[in-house]
């Protein structure tokens, strides 16, 4: 197996020693990323700017099985199969970015330097395609803002995992799925996208399980967590429209989530109370199951709306102000409460509000036909999300 890099010293290639440095085929890419570096004798190295010296990239024709172990010894991977990286792909990757080395911040939990280089990396074992680096750029830089928290989500004992949400034509153009399924298997681009983004939070950020990361269970989202917002209207703008960017703007959210809950309406299903009592009731059991009523700021909420659960709340007069004012109100006013019991009596917990005001209760329409809701739990730790217009030069 030949390894063109790995720690700075592994044998590479029997050539001649060169006292300069050689232009290898780059797809497109600025050469200076790659330089060949003089070793003993015929011993010499390639090293990339911007990638950690330890992080293995292979020469065309290597073996995947062993490739795969090694990128796994570097503890680099997820348990799942991984594209090798060599000079071609990453350099495909990054074809016309101008500064892969450029640094974009530090990485929580051991600050690992968060480069175009090191995320097209994890791109490229993760299986993603160049056209969706900028996305899981973005999506990396966004969750470095310090009301994200993400030295508390990668290192919590708790379940927290960063969900990504796609907005603009930018889903169209990539593929990436919105509809039905749209947090399951079956889509390439959300797969690439959701694997790569959580690559690089490991392996830039060295949350390691055990040691950075220190889950007591963990969850299924830490694989990939990734879909598209499905079609806005006028009564449920999209959420980066709500959040001041165009339409036409392509942008990407970060949230930190605990999970999933399901919730279906109640009764007849026919009003909008039948749909607005089970969302906030699991609103209100995701806030006290994991506590985070106890103190602290009071957390966002996001929920998943199908659309056609969305038009049916529009046909009752509940555009998506009137939504969160609703949510608000149900729940300050304890209707759910009584579901909030536990052997006939009240649990001796604070008033169950949702959010400190209703503008940070966030439904996003997506999903396919039906009207199973989803609840994304937040996390306890507390963690604002973040949204980006996604980046077109780094």
């Amino acid at each position: 197996m030949q390894i063109l890099q790995k720690n700075g010293s592994k044998e590479a290639r029997n050539e001649e020693p060169c006292q300069r440095r050689e232009r290898l085929p780059l797809s497109g890419m600025a050469t200076r990323a790659f330089v060949m570096i003089p070793k003993r004798g015929n011993v010499m190295s390639l090293t990339m700017l911007g990638i950690p010296p330890s992080w293995p990239i292979f020469a065309d024709g290597v073996d995947w099985d062993d490739a795969r172990d090694a990128i796994e010894s570097a503890e680099l991977g997820d348990g799942l199969p991984l594209i090798p990286p060599t000079p071609g792909r990453i350099g495909a990757m990054l074809a016309g970015v101008p500064n892969p080395s450029g640094p974009m911040g530090l990485v929580a939990p051991m600050m690992g330097i968060l480069t175009p280089a090191a995320a097209a990396y994890c791109c490229v074992i993760a299986g993603a395609r160049p056209e969706e680096l900028p996305v899981v750029l973005t999506a990396l830089s966004a969750c470095l803002e310090p009301e994200f928290n993400l030295l508390g989500i990668q290192t919590t004992t708790g379940t927290a995992a960063v969900a990504v949400i796609i907005h603009g034509p930018i889903r169209a153009r990539l593929g990436v799925n919105g509809g039905g399924n749209c947090l399951g298997p079956g889509n390439r681009a959300n797969a690439g996208i959701g694997r790569a983004f959580n690559l690089a939070l490991k392996g830039i950020g060295g949350a390691l399980p055990g040691i950075g990361d220190m889950a007591t269970m963990g969850q299924p989202g830490k694989y990939v967590f990734c879909l598209a917002e499905g079609e806005a209207s006028d009564a449920y703008p999209a959420l980066h429209v709500r959040r001041g960017l165009t339409a036409d703007t392509d942008a990407v959210t970060v949230l930190a989530v605990g999970g999933t809950m399901e919730v279906l309406p109640e009764g007849e299903q026919d009003s909008a109370e039948s749909l607005l009592v089970p969302l906030v009731a699991a609103m209100v059991w995701g806030r006290y199951a994991a506590q985070s009523s106890q103190g602290g700021p009071q957390p966002e909420q996001f929920l998943l709306l199908p659309p056609e659960v969305a038009r049916q709340l529009s046909r009752s007069g509940h555009d998506v102000r009137g939504f969160q004012a609703a949510a608000f109100a149900l729940a300050r006013d304890a209707s759910p409460w009584d579901l909030l019991s536990h052997a006939g009596e009240r649990w001796s917990v604070p008033s169950p509000a949702l959010a400190s005001v209703p503008e940070h209760i966030h439904p996003v329409v997506t999903g396919g036909v039906g009207i199973k809701m989803t609840v994304l739990p937040g996390w306890a730790g507390g963690s604002r999300s973040v949204t980006r217009a996604i980046m077109t030069s780094f």
